[in-house]
């Protein structure tokens, strides 16, 4: 007798398509899940990098009773300490000196700070240092760490006195620092121009530091421009 069965394709069923569906989901919301972890560890050290430095350059002066960069080459290379030309030193005038267009170029009396802070090894790094932005340190972000300290152009972002600023932030890194240090943002997001942590969002990367208050923007995420921020050591 002919066999008239016909061999059927075999299929998914619903229940199988929704276990699927649902291993999906998890994976994908683990992985969510751990970028957004590793982020706010990135956010941590980088509020970290800047605490480091306020630590190192008030350690500096408890221990030598002198500002960190203002001291004189000669009075670096008598500690003994390697000795630098190119580094140098400090006037010695009991000012630290480092205008907002120097802050990320290395100039000014910046170079000298990171050799006194490296040399007393308060902070890791070569003492003799490079020139220019080779000379700076990179936050755990990837961007620019700097000093600025300007007495004679009213303050850095409405701030006077020494400050610590890192570039190259992403919307979410500045927004999360800002919230660590400062608390918790207005519901306008806007807190760039409140509190000791201000900055500013720009194009250009890395962008530097001006004087006087900066103007009020909201932490946005549609923002795609990188911020600089900088806190009162």
């Amino acid at each position: 007798m002919k066999n008239r069965n016909k061999s059927r394709q075999a299929g998914f069923t619903l229940v199988e398509i929704a276990i699927v569906l649902v291993i999906i989901g998890l994976l994908l919301g683990g992985v969510l899940k751990g970028q957004e972890m590793i982020e706010n560890a990135k956010i941590k050290s980088i509020t970290n990098d800047m605490k480091a430095i306020q630590a190192a350059y008030n350690g500096y002066i408890d221990r030598y009773k002198a500002i960190p960069g203002d001291e004189t080459a000669a009075t670096m290379l008598a500690r003994g300490w390697a000795s630098s030309a190119a580094a140098g030193g400090g006037n010695a005038n009991g000012a630290l000196l480092i205008t907002s267009a120097q802050a990320f170029t290395n100039g000014g009396e910046q170079r000298p700070f990171w050799r006194a802070l490296r040399a007393s090894g308060l902070v890791a790094g070569d003492p003799t240092g490079a020139a220019g932005v080779a000379g700076l340190p990179r936050h755990a972000g990837g961007g620019l760490l700097a000093v600025v300290s300007d007495p004679a152009g009213g303050g850095i972002y409405g701030q006077g006195g020494v400050q610590v600023c890192v570039a190259g932030l992403t919307t979410k890194q500045a927004a999360g620092i800002d919230s660590l240090v400062d608390g918790a943002l207005p519901a306008t997001q806007i807190g760039n121009n409140l509190g000791s942590v201000r900055g500013e969002t720009n194009a250009t990367n890395p962008w530097p530091p001006i004087n006087g208050a900066p103007a009020g923007v909201a932490y946005s995420e549609a923002t795609t421009t990188t911020w600089t921020l900088c806190m009162p050591i």
